[in-house]
């Protein structure tokens, strides 16, 4: 148990410093605060269970809940990493958004619009893996949205007084010299595939 509970806690730390940031703080500060927090909680209810257990060791019971602790902090850390297919040649904004689709719509239009449902929308945080139709991987022209959290999230107004949601990163053009004007995602959506929701 002690082995499991030490893997964990190992495989919690390598991932820490991928995950995004809240304001100033790191995901990895943010991350060893919640392991912290997994550490002393798990203290506390062990003690009051080897009050009721008292055949079980404190250890016994401490590391198990570690385990418990820490693999649901996994499960809540688990991000999929999306490959995501963009038209030969295709660079500016790329945007994946909240869809009612069952299956992501990872092959993006001519605009760099795929659609995603919401489990994935809500999910994904890893850097995808970008490559064009021809199997280019585009990996090094891949800009984030900040050094703290790659993809940026954004919301469009308005269908019918709701908004739409999504998430994305830009891919650079290694010729164009000066930056692209912002585009108004409304107007490029396919809008049968689109999830609104309320402000």
């Amino acid at each position: 148990m002690g082995v499991l509970s030490l893997a964990l806690l190992t495989t919690l730390m390598i991932k820490l410093p991928t995950v995004p940031g809240g304001l100033i703080l790191s995901g990895l500060f943010l991350g060893g605060m919640v392991i912290a927090m997994i550490l002393v909680s798990c203290l506390v209810v062990a003690f009051i269970i080897r009050l009721f257990f008292k055949r079980q060791s404190f250890l016994t019971i401490y590391l198990l809940l570690t385990v418990l602790g820490f693999g649901i902090f996994h499960y809540k850390l688990y991000s999929p990493t999306l490959t995501i297919v963009v038209p030969n040649n295709y660079s500016g904004e790329v945007d994946l958004v909240l869809s009612n689709v069952k299956e992501n719509i990872l092959k993006l239009d001519n605009n760099g619009i795929g659609y995603v449902n919401e489990w994935t929308f809500e999910k994904t945080y890893t850097r995808p893996i970008v490559v064009d139709e021809s199997g280019k991987n585009l990996d090094s022209l891949l800009v984030g949205f900040n050094a703290s959290s790659f993809w940026s999230i954004g919301k469009s107004c308005c269908i019918e007084t709701e908004q739409i949601y999504s998430k994305g990163f830009k891919i650079k053009d290694t010729k164009q010299k000066t930056e692209s004007e912002p585009r108004m995602l409304i107007e490029l959506i396919n809008r049968k595939l689109t999830k609104t929701l309320k402000p």
